[in-house]
């Protein structure tokens, strides 16, 4: 004879059971549910700045306002940094820990299309120093360029030519691809060790075009060069430029020029990047440039509401 303590114990397994049963049999014949996330969103520390002789803000300070405002992580401009010894490398990382961010690209400056081989060598150990500092940041991704030639008189007059600039006499381009294809090279196999992601950015020199973009990262044909795409830095048809390169890209910068350009304004339509962006399978961080003259405490917060908007997957 069953008694009433056995006949609940028996009732209770017979339920736990059935419904394992159906979950089981449930989660073999379900339609797998594919949830795309929205791209997550940094800002640069160089939207804080933006090269002005003075009132160069502290990284720290930078992260304390980019976490108040929202946003994921923090693209740290390294030229902003007034030292990089452990210790202020150590609280940036407390900071950004502390304020709930991400530390996700460094971005850096340097210069491989020189005839003269001894300052190519210097730029690769300049290179290989910042990828150093990215690893011991926990940053996965630096930003490279390819470096210019240096014959315009400045960055005004280089923006005046709209990124067009002569060689040095008795050299062209072609004879720059070669240097810049071994430098990247030696430094994609420091960025494996340090386990850091070479971003070569569209910028100026030879990453002004996606051909030049293309062929140089081929070149190098190492998993630690990708691509950092910038959406002001294609001056003429944006959008297929972008959209011919998404699968290249390990990050975006995303410029707002906000009460007006520094150098020049581009009215970019974010919602059709971020459709192009979607459609070539972009996971990674979209990370704010605010490059206006309107103060940065108004247009950084309008800037990240339209990239939410536009990158929300």
């Amino acid at each position: 004879m069953i008694n009433r303590r056995e006949f609940v114990l028996g009732s209770i397994a017979t339920t736990v059971a059935g419904r394992y049963s159906a979950s089981a049999l449930s989660a073999e014949t379900a339609t797998p549910i594919s949830i795309r996330p929205p791209n997550r969103i940094a800002v640069s520390t160089y939207s804080f700045w933006q090269f002005r002789e003075t009132d160069r803000p502290s990284i720290e300070f930078c992260i304390e306002r980019a976490s108040a405002m929202g946003f994921d992580g923090v693209d740290i401009l390294e030229r902003q940094m007034e030292k990089d010894t452990p210790d202020v490398l150590r609280n940036i990382k407390r900071c950004a820990m502390i304020n709930g961010v991400d530390l996700c690209c460094l971005s850096t400056h340097q210069g491989f299309v020189s005839p003269d081989e001894a300052k190519r060598k210097l730029n690769i150990e300049k290179t290989i120093h910042s990828i150093e500092l990215a690893g011991e940041l926990g940053i996965g991704c630096m930003r490279v360029n390819t470096g210019t030639w240096g014959t315009s008189k400045d960055f005004d007059d280089l923006m005046a030519h709209r990124g067009i600039e002569k060689p040095v006499e008795g050299y062209t381009d072609e004879n720059a691809y070669p240097w810049v294809i071994d430098c990247l090279g030696e430094c994609a196999k420091k960025a494996e060790q340090c386990g850091v992601v070479l971003g070569l950015e569209n910028h100026w020199g030879l990453g002004r075009t996606p051909e030049g973009l293309v062929r140089i990262v081929k070149g190098v044909n190492s998993p630690w060069l990708r691509m950092l795409l910038d959406t002001g830095n294609f001056l003429e048809d944006p959008y297929d430029k972008l959209q011919g390169l998404v699968e290249w890209a390990v990050l975006v910068q995303a410029k707002t020029y906000y009460g007006g350009g520094l150098w020049y304004t581009l009215d970019l339509d974010y919602p059709r990047i971020g459709n192009i962006l979607r459609k070539g399978g972009f996971k990674g961080y979209v990370s704010l440039e605010f490059e206006g003259k309107e103060d940065w405490k108004t247009a950084i917060p309008k800037s990240l509401k339209v990239l939410r908007e536009s990158f929300q997957g």
